[in-house]
């Protein structure tokens, strides 16, 4: 079964849930934001991108900027930004076994199907 680590504040999540809607295909939600996510769940779904941890974080956003912006950190240190603070994971993020992709543009969820 698929999963969607999904905001559903984010319009790019909102858009893969329907987008598996119209494939028909059977999806599990996790939101993210509420899941209380570990280290090792963050380990698991970067190794099913194929990311570094520094790739799943939205850099761009205020929260990295002013908290992590002048600050060099580790990859451990990075995964724990995003277990401390889930908001900062990159969205939405679709999970088909051992390969995940972020689904932007939503297409790109043909890559794990």
């Amino acid at each position: 079964m698929i999963t969607i680590y999904h905001n559903p504040r984010c319009s790019k999540s909102r858009e893969s849930i329907a987008f598996m809607e119209q494939q028909g295909v059977a999806y599990k939600i996790i939101k993210y934001l509420d899941a209380d996510l570990t280290e090792t769940d963050v380990k698991k779904i970067l190794q099913k991108l194929d990311y570094s941890p520094i790739e799943l974080v939205r850099t761009k956003d205020s929260l990295w900027q002013d908290t992590f912006g002048d600050v060099t950190l580790s990859d451990e240190q990075v995964i724990q930004a995003m277990v401390d603070y889930p908001k900062l994971i990159e969205r939405p993020i679709v999970v088909n076994g051992p390969k995940a992709v972020i689904a932007r543009p939503t297409e790109k969820i043909y890559e794990i199907l």
